[in-house]
């Protein structure tokens, strides 16, 4: 007899659950309030990154914040308005940056991260997804000596700590990395061990072999609770109608607190509101993807397109797109490529970011509903741990031994 579950979510976590649960011998459905492959993982940047070790909440961080909400032109942004949730978030996330509780997550980012980028090889080596799978690392590059050579201990905290260093460039050496960079730049730091694809094809791609394999999407199905019965969830009610399962996975990304009371937990998840402009490449295009750590900006490029993007604005669940906010893509990489966009804008894109405040993800059952898992809160790096959450959440429904340690992402420990 079949094991159903149904994963409710179809973003990159949700997709990544819906195979590995697959591959184990579910039955799968998932579902999604709109398209499948929508939300954040539509427009990112598409980075599969071990180099992010480090959580946002690095000392320091608070200060760098308050002085940045007096520029008008910051990547970082909050919209001022009263909201509790909000509030009580930023406190909690300012007492966390320091080194303490910095190193604290790192050490639960490190593994999930890590197994990400093996799972992510072996699902393209044995699954063949056509998503643009390249491992080019990840290039940090800066314009302001001072600020390149205070990245310095940086490196060295992520090589001494985490084995994972960067190869460093001075001055023009970066355009014997990239040389579609400027001349006359200080520096940069390449992290060779990073990878990245193309998130729209992936989704696609992996769709396709779920529901190869027999798995089903059901979109534009929105989630309107649990059916219940002793401590265990029977059916999700859906606008389509209820569907039964044995199990069922929430990976609703940045939706997932306003199911709080249905979860038997407070999951302090706000939404960080990301921004990308996809464009055809430039005559001279990057290959390298990058960061430039000064304006907060990433560039990927594609085999037939080119995007930039970040910015991290807490404006609550607002759907606008505000161009002066797009306008700082453009500005923020003029001043380090050679030619840092073409035209026309092909898909400009905002996603909720599922940011927790200290930085780790929510992998575990849900304590009011033994047969939920909770799949959420990845922050920045939904993209680079969908497989090692995919994974390990088919590991932890079926009781097999985990393959990570799922401590340090337990839905209890806020």
């Amino acid at each position: 007899m079949s094991k159903r579950v149904v994963v409710i979510g179809g973003g990159v976590v949700g997709t990544s659950c819906a195979y590995y649960l697959n591959r184990a011998g579910w039955d799968v459905t998932v579902i999604d309030r709109g398209a499948i492959g929508g939300g954040s993982s539509a427009g990112n940047c598409g980075f599969v990154c071990p180099s992010h070790v480090l959580p946002l909440t690095e000392p320091g961080m608070v200060a760098k914040g308050l002085a940045s909400l007096f520029r008008p032109n910051s990547a970082f942004k909050i919209k001022p308005r009263l909201d509790p949730a909000l509030w009580s978030w930023l406190l909690h996330f300012a007492r966390r940056c320091n080194e303490r509780d910095m190193l604290e997550a790192a050490r639960g980012i490190q593994p999930i991260l890590d197994a990400s980028l093996a799972l992510y090889q072996q699902l393209i080596r044995d699954e063949g997804l056509d998503c643009e799978w390249r491992e080019r690392g990840l290039f940090f590059v800066y314009k302001d000596r001072k600020a390149f050579e205070a990245y310095a201990p940086t490196d060295e905290l992520l090589g001494g700590a985490f084995h994972c260093r960067a190869e460093r460039h001075d001055g023009d050496a970066v355009l014997d990395v990239e040389p579609a960079l400027k001349p006359g730049l200080a520096g940069g730091w390449h992290y060779r061990e990073d990878a990245h694809l193309r998130p729209d094809k992936l989704m696609r791609a992996w769709r396709s072999n779920v529901e190869a394999s027999g798995g089903s999407f059901r979109e534009n199905c929105a989630f309107e609770g649990f059916e219940r019965r002793n401590g265990s969830a029977t059916a999700v009610k859906t606008v389509q109608g209820p569907i039964q399962a044995d199990a069922f996975v929430l990976a609703a990304g940045a939706w997932t607190p306003r199911l709080n009371d249905d979860l038997g937990c407070k999951i302090p998840i706000q939404p960080g509101k990301g921004y990308s402009l996809t464009m055809p490449r430039p005559s001279i295009c990057p290959s390298v993807p990058m960061i430039f750590p000064e304006t907060r900006v990433a560039v990927t490029p594609f085999d037939a397109g080119y995007r930039l993007g970040s910015t991290m604005e807490f404006a609550g669940y607002d759907e606008t797109i505000a161009p002066a906010r797009l306008q700082l893509l453009r500005d923020g990489a003029a001043p380090f490529l050679q030619e840092p966009e073409a035209e026309p804008i092909q898909q400009t894109w905002f996603g909720w970011r599922p940011m927790t405040y200290d930085g780790l993800p929510i992998i575990d059952r849900a304590p009011a509903l033994g047969n939920v898992m909770i799949a959420a809160g990845h922050n920045m790096l939904g993209l680079s741990m969908a497989t090692g959450t995919g994974k390990l959440v088919a590991e932890l429904l079926d009781g097999e031994p985990p393959s990570l340690d799922p401590r340090p992402y337990r839905a209890t420990r806020f």
